[in-house]
């Protein structure tokens, strides 16, 4: 995978990298591994094994805004024939949550899976609270509600 910078007409000074954990600048790891962490662990109060171990394996989505992490996510790709591409670990700082990030990271991710993997499925499991911004975006439901790590999810899969 090539390190793919675009600027973004949006917001001028904001690029989008996909990069695999090797490609990235040390500085870049830090930022992502950190932002994750103030997120997933200290903001949402829910002590897990962040590195779980997949970013080795995984694409990364990075937003970058002045050479500054301020959203990522993972894509981990299919092991097997008919395995769906795994979008992961999406994670937006705060400043940037209500500017619509999330949503262009997302349309972002699900292009990115169709161009290099267009017959396997996509799939994600959702912090139940963000059902209906995932079903916006052409996910669906596909199972029940679990706990993981604490917090109601539910699995979806792209249908759109």
């Amino acid at each position: 995978m090539k390190n793919v910078e675009q600027q973004d007409s949006t917001f001028p000074g904001l690029q989008w990298r996909w990069l695999k954990l090797e490609q990235m600048e040390p500085f870049l790891l830090y930022d992502m591994l950190a932002m994750r962490e103030a997120i997933f662990v200290v903001e949402q109060a829910c002590i897990y094994n962040e590195l779980d171990g997949l970013d080795k394996v995984a694409e990364h989505l990075l937003a970058v805004d002045n050479g500054k992490v301020i959203a990522c996510l993972r894509l981990l790709l299919p092991t097997e024939e008919e395995a769906p591409v795994r979008i992961g670990r999406v994670a937006v700082t705060p400043a940037w949550r209500k500017k619509g990030m999330a949503r262009l990271m997302m349309r972002r991710a699900v292009a990115q899976a169709r161009r290099h993997h267009p017959s396997s499925g996509i799939c994600l499991n959702a912090q139940t609270y963000l059902r209906d911004f995932y079903l916006s975006l052409g996910f669906e439901v596909y199972g029940d509600e679990y706990l993981e790590d604490g917090i109601p999810h539910i699995p979806m899969q792209y249908s759109g």
